[in-house]
């Protein structure tokens, strides 16, 4: 059942799922690692632990998903060249940004934070995206200078039914895997793809299942505007660049009310080991990627006991150098 205020129904999931699997982007159908409980021992074993792997996605992470379907009918003025896309991103969605301009043939602006890791800058630049970097609390007047001045057309990194309906897919792929989850776990930075996969879930039934948004302690965007009851801006500050958008969006917002039982918060030092805990039993994850597994593994989402529980691993956007000095 849907209702004139939903940001997505599950007609726009299904629609987006079948442009996403068709489009040119090479989007994978990614693996569910089964019944993974027993390689992590602190976990209670009667917990029936799935792990989603979009680290494993095109791109590193989820975000090429939402991208397709967010670029499947640019304007004809983008697409002759005569304006350019921009975006703001920290690093994956700028990567899908960029990888679908190149294949596009068209180029594009990608203003990242000061805080954007270096390689994900020279990445977004190799793919014939130009990169403007910044302050993280100048991104939206710089977007809205580009748009006002130079005639660029905006594309939100997040904020953006589009991109919501695509992250749907991954849900649609958990429940095609004959998974009946209980629990499901997701990373959360501007709340696009807990809000995609939450809404996919709810309005295909299973509305028992609850679902989880995990934030970092230092960018708990979503966690504080649940609290407030309106979307906030706020200074962020964390290891998981990823997810540390300075705002929630309005239609993310909007989506995880409506679907998303709780925001959950991890420290840094939760999410690091985590990553040390993946890299142990052979699964690279950058930290952005580890927060939804970070916060089973520290027994932060009440009543799993007895539960099938699928956490989202995100991306695997990390370099060796970056690994080496995250993992001790």
């Amino acid at each position: 059942m849907t209702s004139d205020d939903d940001v997505v129904t599950l007609e726009d999931i299904e629609k987006a799922r079948e442009v996403v699997m068709k489009s040119p982007l090479n989007v994978r159908k990614t693996p569910l690692l089964k019944n993974m409980t027993s390689y992590f021992p602190e976990l209670d074993p009667s917990i029936n632990l799935h792990l989603k792997l979009e680290s494993l996605q095109t791109t590193g992470s989820f975000k090429i998903r939402g991208v397709a379907n967010q670029m499947a009918n640019l304007p004809q003025e983008v697409k002759s060249g005569k304006r350019k896309l921009i975006t703001m991103s920290a690093g994956n969605y700028g990567k899908a940004f960029a990888y679908t301009l190149d294949k596009l043939n068209l180029s594009g602006l990608c203003l990242m934070p000061l805080t954007a890791p270096s390689s994900r800058v020279a990445l977004i630049k190799s793919l014939g995206v130009s990169v403007e970097q910044c302050p993280t609390s100048e991104l939206t007047s710089e977007v809205n200078r580009y748009v006002q001045k130079e005639n660029f057309i905006y594309y939100h990194s997040f904020d953006d039914a589009r991109l919501i309906a695509g992250y749907g897919s991954v849900a649609m792929e958990i429940l095609e895997d004959d998974v009946r989850p209980d629990v499901v776990v997701v990373c959360c930075g501007g709340g696009g793809l807990v809000s995609g996969i939450a809404a996919a879930i709810k309005l295909s039934g299973l509305r028992d299942c609850r679902i989880y948004a995990v934030e970092p302690e230092g960018s708990r965007t979503m966690y504080e505007s649940f609290q407030k009851g309106e979307p906030v801006t706020m200074a962020v500050n964390s290891v998981a660049t990823g997810l540390s958008p300075p705002y929630a969006g309005k239609l993310t917002y909007q989506c995880c009310r409506r679907y998303v039982e709780d925001v959950i918060l991890v420290s840094d030092n939760e999410i690091l080991k985590c990553m040390s805990r993946l890299f142990d039993i052979g699964l690279v994850a950058e930290p952005s990627g580890c927060a939804a597994l970070a916060a089973i593994l520290n027994n932060k989402i009440p009543d799993v006991a007895g539960k099938r529980v699928v956490a989202v691993v995100t991306g695997s956007n990390v370099t060796l150098s970056e690994m080496s000095s995250y993992i001790q």
